[in-house]
């Protein structure tokens, strides 16, 4: 059973290997992976920056795949908090106002420097790099975390039979 909450900021969502890999982490019972609309629409909208060649509805299907996969992932409610709090990118405050609501833990975040853990100690939140989240979750349970890593990268390598 999961002991932890965690969220996900935008720029792990961002990157498809890195989501993929956090998507199939997420739905063991090794934490509860949670995100809002707005993060969402924060990866969703810088790449389609980067990569005009999608196409937002199939990114806004992949986003509703992703809160399917997830029971319960959805944070709401969380704006009142936001004005109230402070980081050094006043943009980011929704993510932390989203851990404060969902009585997350861990921000998992790519942009450490804009989560300093002065602001987050009185929360009783701190923020992690991705890569380290990971290898702090092998140390919780390594077969598991091995089995979703594998499981992940066969996805990529073995594409459906029946293609020719």
């Amino acid at each position: 059973m999961a002991s932890f909450t965690v969220i996900y900021d935008a720029n792990v969502l961002y990157p498809a290997p890195l989501r993929s890999i956090l998507m199939f982490l997420a739905q063991t019972d090794l934490f509860r992976a949670r995100w809002t609309m707005d993060i969402h629409e924060e990866w969703i909208r810088n790449l389609l920056l980067k990569r005009p060649d999608l196409s937002r509805e199939k990114l806004e299907g992949l986003r509703e795949m992703m809160i399917r996969a997830i029971p319960d992932s959805l944070v709401t409610g969380f704006e009142p908090a936001i004005d109230g709090l402070t980081l050094p990118d006043q943009d980011d405050r929704h993510v932390l106002a989203a851990a404060l609501r969902a009585n997350a833990e861990i921000i998992v975040t790519a942009n450490l420097k804009d989560f300093p853990t002065e602001n987050l100690k009185p929360y009783n939140v701190v923020a992690q790099h991705p890569d380290d989240f990971i290898l702090d979750l092998i140390d919780l349970r390594p077969p598991l975390v091995l089995t979703c890593l594998k499981e992940d990268r066969m996805h990529y390598s073995n594409p459906p039979s029946g293609l020719g």
